[in-house]
């Protein structure tokens, strides 16, 4: 689904990512991890559109997508998530996930004058849909709660949200599990989980956490100093010699590496 040849980001004379190359597959959940400064979120906002590559090519489906902004990626069905959540805080939950959607007559200030019933009938429909993925992920009980007072794991819930609000085809996490509690991440996993496979979402996951890297994801691919190290299931990723290098700074094989 995705293909990334030879991509290579500077900032001035340092390159965060240095001609890393990689393929998702439809209908995976691909974890991405490494030590930190491994160039993972950089990658990600690369990719994402956030940050225009030095040199490099992206392409979704075949059709190339190098650097085009986050807005037109958006209406190719390719979302992203951040570290920090990005909630409008004054708002409520159900108002965050019902102004999603691009295109709403409502942003329109002659059908706001002509076109209320037409601006009416989306917004029930919009309403429905927002309530069906709260329900979907277990916080309708915090439709009416404003956004800025949910807790960290509950932002990162309704950020997965919004991605349902669109039916996002391919969407990359960027540590869903910083600052979340157990329960809550396991919660956010059987999201990800239903939505890979009850409606075809494909993920791409950055993570620190091993339990929830080897939970949800495989294939799992490791970078480190801006390039792709290795890929492979988790085991195999575990047992190898650079891999633990890069996480050690040495060549000793260390089996509890990358326990969580």
């Amino acid at each position: 689904m995705i293909v990334v040849e030879d991509m290579v980001k500077t900032f001035g004379g340092f390159r965060a990512v240095d001609g890393a190359s990689l393929q998702i597959a439809e209908g995976s959940i691909t974890g991405l991890i490494g030590p930190n400064g491994a160039g993972k979120t950089t990658f990600f906002n690369v990719i994402a559109g956030v940050l225009k590559p030095t040199s490099g090519r992206v392409t979704m489906n075949g059709e190339d997508i190098t650097g085009l902004p986050p807005h037109e990626l958006f209406h190719k069905g390719l979302l992203r998530t951040f570290q920090i959540a990005h909630e409008f805080s004054t708002m409520t939950v159900g108002e965050n996930l019902m102004m999603v959607p691009a295109g709403q007559s409502g942003e329109r200030l002659w059908n706001t004058w002509f076109g209320r019933r037409r601006i009416a009938d989306e917004e029930r429909a919009l309403q429905a849909k927002a309530d069906e993925v709260l329900e979907f992920l277990t916080i309708d009980h915090l439709k009416e709660e404003k956004a800025g007072n949910l807790s960290g794991g509950q932002k990162k819930l309704l950020e997965l949200g919004r991605t349902m609000m669109v039916d996002a085809r391919i969407v990359f996490l960027d540590e869903v599990g910083a600052g979340v509690n157990r329960t809550l991440l396991n919660t956010i996993g059987d999201a990800i989980i239903r939505l890979n496979q009850e409606r075809g979402y494909t993920f791409v996951v950055i993570e620190h956490d091993m339990d929830f890297i080897e939970r949800l994801c495989d294939p799992v691919i490791c970078m480190a100093e801006g390039h792709v190290l290795a890929e492979g299931t988790l085991a195999e990723i575990k047992a190898n010699e650079q891999v633990i290098e890069a996480y050690l700074g040495t060549g000793l094989k260390n089996k509890g590496v990358l326990t969580a």
